[in-house]
C-alpha cells in the first residue's frame, strides 16, 4: 500500500488511481509513512529533520517559503517538540525520536499516515504517548491512520477497524469488538486467551497459556 513492495496480484487504488501510476512526489503528497526503523545523522536537529517533510512540495532549487515554515511550525507544535527544535537527534529519547519522524510526516501535509509498528522498542510510557498522539491526529485533524500493531490490547483500544493477517493473507476484519475473540486469537497465534468486557476499560484480552 505504501509502494515498498509490488502487489502479487491486482492493484492498489488510491483516489481512483493505481498507486503504481503516481509519480514519487505526487504520491508523497497523498500518503506519508513512518517506518519501524528510521535512520538520520546523529547531529541533525529536530527542526531540520522535520523540514524534510516539505520535500514533496518543492524542487531541488526551491528555498523555504512561508508555507513551509508554517507547516514545520505546526508539525512541531502538534508533536510537542517546539522546545526541542534545536536539539540533535542523538540527544533525544526513543519516544522523542519517534515523535520527530511523525512531525516530519505532518510537515508533509498528507491526508493519510501509515505507521509500521510505531511502538516497537519503546517502554510503556512512550508507547502510550505515541498512540495518544496518533489518536489525536485522527480525531482532531481528520487524518486517516493505518498502523501495524502486534499488541492486541493496543489495537483494540486505538483502532476503529482491525484487519487480522496471517502469512500475508487477510483472515478477518471489522470493528475490534467483532474481530477480537478467543477463537480468533487461538487460530492466529496458537495461544489460549480470555477476552473480557469491562465497564471502565472496554474490551481487553488476557493470555492464559499455549
Amino acid at each position: 500500500m505504501s509502494r515498498n513492495h509490488d502487489p502479487r496480484s491486482g492493484e492498489v487504488i488510491l483516489d481512483g488511481k493505481a498507486i503504481s501510476q503516481y509519480k514519487p512526489k505526487e504520491f508523497a503528497r497523498k500518503l506519508a509513512v513512518v517506518h519501524q526503523q528510521n535512520e538520520a545523522p546523529a547531529d541533525m536537529t529536530v527542526e531540520k529533520l522535520t523540514s524534510f517533510g516539505r520535500m514533496p512540495h518543492k524542487n531541488i532549487f526551491s528555498s523555504q517559503t512561508d508555507e513551509d515554515r508554517e507547516a514545520i511550525e505546526r508539525a512541531l507544535a502538534c508533536t510537542n517538540l517546539l522546545s526541542k527544535r534545536d536539539k540533535e537527534i542523538h540527544a533525544l529519547s526513543g519516544g522523542e525520536r519517534q515523535r520527530v519522524w511523525i512531525a516530519m510526516t505532518l510537515a508533509q501535509k498528507t491526508p493519510m499516515l501509515f505507521l509500521d509498528e510505531p511502538t516497537t522498542y519503546l517502554d510503556i510510557y512512550y508507547q502510550l504517548e505515541i498512540l495518544e498522539l496518533v489518536k489525536e491526529l485522527n480525531e482532531a485533524q481528520g487524518l486517516t491512520i493505518v498502523m501495524v500493531l502486534h499488541d492486541i490490547n493496543q489495537a483494540i483500544r486505538y483502532s476503529d477497524h482491525i484487519i487480522v493477517m496471517k502469512d500475508g493473507e487477510i483472515v478477518t476484519k471489522g470493528k475490534p469488538n467483532d474481530v477480537v475473540t478467543e477463537s480468533m486469537i487461538k487460530t492466529i497465534y496458537g495461544v489460549d486467551v480470555v477476552v473480557k468486557q469491562d465497564e471502565d476499560t472496554g474490551l481487553y484480552m488476557v493470555p492464559m497459556g499455549i
